[in-house]
Order: structure tokens, then sequence, then C-alpha cells
């Protein structure tokens, strides 16, 4: 008799090495009426009412000036939010407004799980809307099933070709409405519409309906069990305290199929109806406790509680409940109440009400001036002709205001020190004051001299002073004076003012 292929022990050496992954099972998510869902449908018409509606909403900053309330101006290098204007370098408020709303997700996770993913999260979010959809087109759970495992047939190609084209119709004003957050809503879906855009564009447009129509579309859960990093360090934040969507195991086990008139003694109220996996968006068992791919939505909880009415069992075998509780349920013993107030909530309390009281600081102590100084680096510095020495800058003053204004520069260092300032080209500049235009950064050249005996060191600190006069607000930049290996007693700090004038 023939060995071949298999071994001593009995094991076939031909067979095929198991597969590293497993395939997509597809999840068809069956519709389900209920409490939970209608909060779902009310936060979901909210959130997507406010991202296609507020780029269109008008703000009034003055003649030349975007009047779109939320505006991200890439080409004019601002940013608007209502009565806030960001600019480049203050790219730190956005910053702290990221850190603030990180830390405020782990405290809301902290208490109440992964509430982010299950209500508010975009992927969420887009992916009910196509499953609405496609529930409205192909019909619900079973039929979508009896459909897909049917012969190609016109009904079917039909349903199949309108779902994807209201889909690629929802993508495309995702799309669209991305691009307007960064470009004046009114004129670019104008020029949109009539193929005049830029070919930047209508790459975004592309991109944003191809990306919003392959992961609402297709990707769907595989987005949040796989792509998504949230999942694999909320974990890190949950406590026995944490409130999370829980099957009551307890009073749920032994589980069994139901028939009319049975008696629930000596069993668990679960019958096994399997009406909390098919309608979980993810596709998996809550039955087998929390788990990755649960992103605690709750439309379980909706199906559970109506089996329950139907079989006139108590409500909430699934519920949003805290591991403290379940156990103590589980032993018999009295119900414990969620702990908000403990060390891991406390701490990421503290960190949001530090990071809210520096950015309110910060906002509140914000100026509209602001100045760079940039010493020269080639050269040095000069020797003149009487043997002073000589550094040049670049002074450069910021005007946040939307109107003109004048400024006065002051230089603070050793005595004897003179300081000009000449416009870019070279002429020197008289006047005792410098006009900026509003809403621009004024350039100048400076030039700072002293004598050879009155610097006290090789690197000299001085100040630039900036002041607006028409409100006083002021900045400061200190930089240094370069001079020879020379030395030279200290001598008294005065203020030198530089009368300038920009044309």
């Amino acid at each position: 008799m023939s060995t071949s292929g298999i071994d001593m022990g009995g094991h076939d050496d031909t067979a095929a090495p198991p597969a590293l992954f497993a395939n997509r099972l597809k999840v068809y998510a069956k519709a389900v009426q209920g409490p939970v869902r209608r909060i779902k449908w009310a936060l979901l018409v909210v959130m997507l009412g406010v991202y296609y509606i507020l780029p269109w909403i008008r703000w009034d900053r003055g003649p030349g000036r975007p009047d779109q309330a939320l505006l991200l101006d890439l080409e004019g290098r601002r940013g608007y939010f209502f009565n806030l204007e960001i600019w480049p370098d203050e790219i730190y408020y956005l910053a702290g407004l990221l850190i603030f709303g990180a830390v405020l997700l782990f405290l809301v996770t902290s208490l109440y799980g992964r509430l982010w993913c299950g209500y508010a999260c975009p992927q969420t979010v887009w992916t009910d809307l196509f499953m609405w959809v496609e529930r409205k087109i192909e019909g619900d759970r079973a039929e979508r099933i009896r459909r897909d495992k049917a012969a190609l047939s016109f009904d079917k190609a039909w349903r199949k070709v309108a779902k994807h084209g209201a889909w690629v119709l929802i993508a495309a004003a995702t799309g669209g409405a991305w691009i307007m957050y960064y470009r004046d809503a009114p004129t670019v879906t104008v020029e949109i519409l009539t193929g005049q855009a830029s070919a930047t564009v209508y790459s975004m447009f592309a991109l944003f309906t191809i990306t919003t129509y392959t992961l609402a579309g297709w990707a769907r859960e595989q987005v949040c069990t796989y792509m998504c990093p949230w999942p694999r360090f909320q974990a890190a934040m949950l406590d026995d305290q944490t409130v999370t969507v829980t099957y009551q195991a307890w009073r749920g086990e032994p589980r069994g199929k139901y028939r009319k008139g049975e008696s629930f003694d000596l069993r668990g109220d679960c019958v096994d109806c399997t009406q909390c996996v098919q309608v979980c968006p993810t596709g998996i068992d809550i039955r087998d406790g929390i788990q990755l791919e649960c992103i605690n939505c709750g439309l379980c909880v909706d199906a559970c509680n109506n089996v329950m009415d139907k079989l006139h069992r108590p409500n909430a075998l699934i519920t949003w409940d805290t591991f403290a509780n379940q156990t103590a349920l589980a032993k018999g013993e009295q119900p414990r109440h969620m702990k908000i107030i403990r060390p891991r909530t406390l701490i990421y309390a503290g960190l949001i009400v530090v990071l809210g009281a520096v950015m309110m600081t910060a906002m509140l102590t914000r100026t509209r001036v602001d100045a760079t100084v940039i010493r020269d680096r080639a050269p040095l510095f000069v020797t003149l002709s009487d043997g002073s020495i000589r550094n040049g800058y670049t002074l450069k003053i910021t005007n946040r205001r939307p109107e003109g204004s004048e400024f006065a520069v002051t230089v603070d260092g050793p005595e004897g020190l003179v300081a000009s300032v000449h416009t870019p080209d070279g002429r020197e500049l008289p006047a005792d004051n410098v006009e900026v235009r509003g809403d621009t950064q004024g350039a100048l050249r400076m030039f700072i001299a002293m004598p050879r005996k009155a610097i006290p060191e090789e690197q000299t600190p001085i100040d630039v002073h900036i002041r607006n006069l028409t409100t006083g607000e002021e900045a400061s930049v200190a930089t240094v004076f370069v001079a020879p290996p020379s030395g030279g007693d200290r001598t008294q700090r005065v203020n030198s003012v530089a009368p300038v004038q920009v044309p």
C-alpha cells in the first residue's frame, strides 16, 4: 500500500497550510427599532446637518475679507473661526484644541466606553447612512442575503446599480463639502459644477469621494476592526467602573431555544434568538463579552429588549452597565452604582481644566502685533570707517488688525547704540513711525552700530520693541549684537528710538 504524502505520525504532507487570515464574512446588519436607534438617527441628522451646512454660514468681517464663518484659507494662510482669526505662526492653538479634544475623549471613554465610536465617529455616521440607503433599495437583512445568493437578474441588477449610484452621490456631496471648508463654499461649488475649478480641487474632490464610498460602502466594520488605532489602546482607559454594553450572563444563562408556554424556571432568559448578532453593525456576539470589534452603539440593547417584551420578561438582559455591578449581581449582592470620581477620571478632568485654562489665557492675552528679528549670518558684522561695529538684521512686523497701523520701533542696548531702519532696497527711513497695512507683514532692514569701546562682550544681548501707536499693543524680541573679541567695560543700557516709515 502506498504511503506517499503520509508521514509516520499520520499527518497528510500534501494538505495546504492553514491561512494566516480568515476571509471576511460579509455583515448583513438587520434594521431595529427602539430608543437607542432613535437617538442614533437624531445624532446622525444633527451631525450631517452641521457638516453640510456649516460652510454656507456667512460671517461679516469687513470689506475685502472672507465672509465664511468657518474657513481654513490655505491660499491666504489664515484660519477663520467666526470672530477668531488664526495665523500660520499660531498653529499651537489648533494643536492645543486637538490635545484638549483627545483628553476629553479619554475622559468620556473611561466613563462610558466607546461612546465616540458608536455615535459620533464619521465612519459610524456615514456607514449608518449608507446602510439605510441599502435597506431602502435592497430590503432588510433576509432579503439582501437571499438576493445576493440568487443568480443575476434584472431585479438584482437594477437594485445594485441604484444602491451604488446613491452611494456615489452621497460620497460626492461629502467630498464637495470637505473642500468648502478650505475654499469659499458658493464660489467653489460653482467652479466644480461649471468645470472651472483647478486640478487640485478636482483631485481632492475625487479623493474624498472615493474614500467615503470605499470606507462607508465597502470596508465598513473593517475600518473599525483593522484600520482604526483607537480600539487597540482604548482598553487601557477602561476599568471595572466603566459603563459599557454588557450581556448579563448571570441572568441569561443557561440559554436555549424557547417554545411558547414554556416555563423560564431552571433556565436563563436568553432564548438564543441571535437578534443581538443580526443587528450588530460589526457582526459580533455581545454574549461573548467585551470585544475589540464592539463600538458600543447599543443596537443590540434595542433588539434584545424587543424580544424580552414579546416574551413578557424584564428588559435589560443586554444593557449598559459596569463590570463591578455585573459581578455583584452575579453573586446576588446589592447593585453597585458607577463611581464617577476615581483616580483616572480625576487625572483626565484635571488635564482638561489645565489645558482649558492655558488656552483661555493664551486667547485673552493674545495681541494683534508680532515681530521677528533675524540677524545676518554673512557677514556677522562689519567695521565702519570710524571703527564702530555694525550688525544687520531683518525686521518683520506683523499687523493682525484689519486696518493699517503705525508702529514705533525701539532698541534697548548698551550706551552708544545707534539703530537705523531701511527699506528692503536700502533707502533709509527718517520718520518716527512705521506704517504696516492691515492683515499683512511688513519687512524692513535694520542696522545697529556701536563704538568698539562701548561693546561689553562678543555677543551682547539687545531687545527690539515694537509698539502700536494707536492701540498701545507691544511686542518684544530678544536678539544679540555680535562683535570681534575686544573687551570693554559694561555700560548703562539706554533706549535708542528708530524713527522709521515703510511706504
